[in-house]
């Protein structure tokens, strides 16, 4: 599909897609290494167990609301974009994921004869 611009909508700069989405978790290790404050030390700030804490900024774990809204408070860092970058993170791993692609093909199949 090209645009009255001429150029397709996923050869726009804001619309492109990273190859590697990337978890909030890594950003806020980022800034706490960047800030040479340790995990545990936020972890016991925050009143969150460590093994939660290292899992979130580790990408294992996704950001959930009162993890960003106990970041927001304890770091100044807005607990929003940290949402936001979540949400962004799990459509591309779930749009990536071969599997759920399946699933949805046989869907669309379904719901082309309703």
């Amino acid at each position: 599909m090209i645009t009255i611009s001429g150029v397709a909508p996923n050869m726009i700069a804001n619309n492109l897609e990273p190859y590697y989405p990337t978890h909030p978790g890594e950003v806020l290790k980022d800034e706490i290494e960047y800030r040479g404050i340790s995990q545990k030390q936020l972890a016991t700030a925050i009143e969150v167990p460590y093994t939660q804490l290292n899992e979130v900024l580790n990408g294992k774990r996704p950001v959930s609301t009162e993890l960003a809204l106990l970041i927001e408070t304890t770091l100044d860092v807005p607990a929003e974009p940290l949402l936001k970058m979540q949400v962004r993170y799990n459509m591309l791993v779930t749009k990536r994921n071969s599997k759920f692609i399946g699933k949805l093909s046989k869907i669309r199949k379904i719901a082309a004869v309703l």
